[in-house]
């Protein structure tokens, strides 16, 4: 039996797909869901422009489609598959082995991109479960983006080849200028991307340990990780947040910074929300503006998180007037006996203060702050344009911003979060003395 062996019997949709024999110094493969895809020669070129890793690596392509498809998309699908396959002939040489296969699915409803991500993530641990490469490691990619050069080259050195190291989360960005969309289009990416880099800087600026982005396109994991994970969900959307939250808590996840995805800015309707249904919303709307969080809900985690050493040394008695200290919006969002009762139980679970805090945070995590977020700027906090915020939270940092234009504050934010330090350039940006 190899180390995925239950896995494949009890928790996969579908038989193994691809009979082609594993080498066994495969250790990269790359897991492509493409639904109405048929420009996905872009990517496979993008991916063949790639340094060569140590390792051997493979491309699985997920040709899918929803439970209603029309005609049409059933042709594009078909097309697609054709398209690859020319691409697969006339590029003999390329260093990674390339699979496609449209799959069908009359057993299982309620298709989408998480149960197409799961599909070909399964497929990749088949794959590595006849090598026994419980190491190998499954990318997710998505058919529209485009990669930098070095992408197989890092995941390889950072991720592949660390020990410690379980999955990732990949730099990115969204092109902001080019000859494919309306300058709307890349006016209106920068605008939801600066929301997520903004959201992302207000978790770190909050003082919470677990901050990633949760871009399914820019995610990887190590092969045994994702099989404890219990493997890709099956959801329509949102499946790439729901899959990090489970990786995250058994350690060993990161931000993998030294490459880049580039996912597409396009306009989608494939799923109620995310950058595509974002974007349509955006366009539809004209509007020069997003809102996004208040900076006075980071504020208040950031006071809630740095008294978290306090409730560890506070008794029960203590933790009912410490209950009164915390922020107004954390007050009506927390129960106040629940909250008790919860610290209770996870001080009377630990022996230290290091346990105390990853089992505080394992309970006051991702999925509670997006709750707290939802129902403190429902009629507590007002959301604000997100250069706004973004602007606010850098001045709470101890910088002042010159503001050109989004984008401008776009790239600042970019720099911050791939370097992992603050950078100041004398021309735009003043530091307070």
């Amino acid at each position: 039996m190899g180390f995925a062996s239950v896995y494949l019997e009890e928790r996969t949709l579908f038989p193994q797909k691809i009979k082609e024999p594993v080498d066994r110094e495969t250790g990269i493969i790359v897991v492509v869901p493409a639904y109405n895809e048929p420009g996905i020669s872009y990517l496979l070129d993008s991916l063949a422009e790639c340094t060569e890793p140590e390792c051997k690596a493979e491309v699985i392509i997920v040709i899918n489609s929803p439970d209603d498809a029309n005609h049409d998309i059933l042709e594009n699908n078909i097309k697609t598959l054709e398209k690859i396959e020319i691409w697969k002939k006339a590029h003999k040489s390329c260093f990674f082995r390339l699979f496609a296969f449209i799959i069908e699915h009359p057993s299982v409803r309620g298709w989408g991109v998480g149960l197409a991500r799961k599909t070909g993530m399964d497929e990749a641990i088949y794959r590595f479960n006849q090598i026994d490469n419980p190491d190998g490691v499954i990318l997710n990619l998505d058919a529209d983006c485009t990669v930098e050069q070095n992408y197989f080259l890092a995941i390889c050195n950072e991720l592949q080849k660390k020990s410690g190291k379980t999955a990732c989360s990949i730099y990115f960005e969204h092109p902001l200028s080019g000859i494919c969309y309306p300058e709307s289009i890349f006016d209106h990416i920068a605008l939801y991307e600066l929301h997520l880099r903004y959201y992302f800087q207000g978790l770190a600026y909050s003082g919470f340990p677990y901050v990633f982005h949760t871009v399914g396109s820019a995610i990887a994991v190590k092969a045994l990780p994702y099989i404890k994970a219990g493997g890709m969900n099956r959801r329509q959307a949102g499946e790439d947040f729901y899959f990090v939250q489970k990786l995250v808590p058994s350690g060993g996840y990161f931000n993998l910074n030294s490459t880049t995805v580039y996912p597409s800015p396009r306009i989608s309707a494939r799923v109620p929300f995310g950058t595509g249904a974002s974007m349509g919303k955006l366009s539809s709307d004209k509007s020069s503006t997003l809102l996004t969080y208040n900076m006075l809900a980071f504020k208040e985690l950031r006071t809630f998180f740095e008294s978290v050493e306090l409730y560890f040394k506070s008794c029960q008695s203590d933790l009912i007037r410490l209950f009164g200290l915390i922020p107004p919006g954390l007050r009506l969002f927390l129960d106040e006996n629940e909250w008790i009762i919860k610290i209770m139980e996870v001080k009377n679970n630990t022996t230290g203060f290091a346990s105390f805090r990853k089992r505080f945070f394992d309970w006051f995590n991702m999925f509670r702050i997006v709750k707290y977020m939802n129902f403190v700027h429902s009629d507590f906090f007002a959301k604000q344009p997100v250069d706004i915020s973004a602007l606010e939270l850098l001045e709470a940092s101890g910088i002042i911003f010159k503001l050109k234009d989004t984008k401008d504050l776009l790239i600042y934010y970019r720099q911050m979060e791939k370097t992992g330090s603050i950078i100041f350039d004398s021309h735009n940006f003043l530091t307070p003395n």
